[in-house]
């Protein structure tokens, strides 16, 4: 059975087979069971025996931040499928577009030169670096350009970025490096409702926008010359899902700081779950997969040396990386 063609354009004619419909329904059910039971662990384990101080526990410390992770790891998730499907390459990802090192470089000059900014405004302070970094990646990469040059442009821009957050931090004295490691690195460490206030209107805004580009990545995937004959600005079009790609990893790294992987790793394992799905299809599944795999970093980042708590960035690199190997090795063999 041919399927039809789709309103984004991104699946033209492809060949839907029982065999990979079959291969739908063990991901479709396991990935919310296994979401599921990482929301449970993540509030009940290890809780406190007192039952007022469970109670604190639970819903000041522990709910912002599953919160946090769920909509934060979705969002990074969303906004790899955005880029990736907006550069045609499987291999971009969110720090390519400057914006995580820009809101590091933010934090990291505050701490450093101890300007006047209140504890809680600094997410604000790093949501502001994070955007001001996004967005001059894409001013150097202009509206004219290919995908490729693009994708070379926004990462010699977030090298330069990362260039001056080392000179930055080399400036740092030892406690004032250790504030900010793991903010550097990524953690949902410290996160309460203030910070979940500040990330919620940005992701409440985004979700539309998103939904409002899905035609325009379909057109982008037929080729620059195919969309230009359609009528689409080409350049235009692409600044305009790489900047809301931008936003939405700059609201997560205000208040996490970087999540590294994420937003490789979840359109991959998306696109392995529905290979034949257009971008509208696999959105609602890069940002299932964004959620699971953040969720389940915070958990081992919690518990794997507890008492000690790891940073959580260190453990989506890990997830990352494997699972990066693992789809490279499978579709070398497919």
């Amino acid at each position: 059975m041919t399927a039809p063609a789709t309103a984004t354009g991104d699946t033209v004619g492809a060949v839907l087979t029982p065999a990979r419909a079959v291969r739908r329904w063990p991901a479709a059910v396991a990935m919310p069971i296994t979401l599921a039971a990482a929301i449970l662990l993540t509030l009940a384990l290890a809780l406190p025996a007192d039952v007022e101080v469970a109670r604190v526990v639970l819903w000041e410390l522990r709910t912002p931040r599953l919160l946090l992770a769920l909509l934060g790891g979705a969002a990074v998730g969303v906004a790899g499928l955005l880029m990736q499907a907006a550069l045609r390459n499987p291999l971009a990802v969110p720090e390519l577009l400057g914006v995580s090192t820009g809101g590091a470089l933010a934090a990291a000059v505050v701490v450093v030169w101890a300007l006047p900014v209140p504890a809680a405004a600094q997410p604000v302070v790093a949501l502001a670096g994070a955007l001001g970094g996004g967005a001059l990646c894409l001013a150097a990469a202009g509206t004219g350009r290919g995908p490729g040059a693009v994708l070379l442009i926004g990462a010699a821009m977030s090298t330069a970025l990362q260039a001056v957050l080392l000179a930055v931090m080399a400036a740092a004295d030892r406690l004032q490096y250790d504030t900010l490691f793991r903010y550097l690195v990524g953690s949902l460490t410290g996160i309460t409702w203030d910070h979940a206030r500040l990330t919620l209107p940005w992701l409440l805004l985004c979700g539309p926008l998103v939904v409002a580009v899905l035609p325009a990545l379909g057109v982008l995937r037929l080729g620059d010359e195919a969309a230009t004959a359609l009528g689409l600005h080409v350049g235009r079009a692409r600044v305009a899902v790489l900047g809301l790609a931008a936003v939405l990893v700059a609201v997560v790294v205000g208040p996490c700081g970087p999540i590294a992987w994420i937003g490789f790793v979840a359109p991959h394992v998306a696109r392995r779950v529905r290979p034949d799905a257009d971008a509208r299809a696999l959105l609602p599944w890069a940002a299932a997969f964004g959620a699971l795999f953040t969720t389940v970093a915070d958990l081992a980042a919690r518990h794997a040396f507890a008492p000690a708590e790891t940073p959580l960035g260190a453990w989506t690199a890990a997830v990352g990386i494997l699972s990066g190997l693992v789809l490279l090795r499978r579709r070398g063999t497919s």
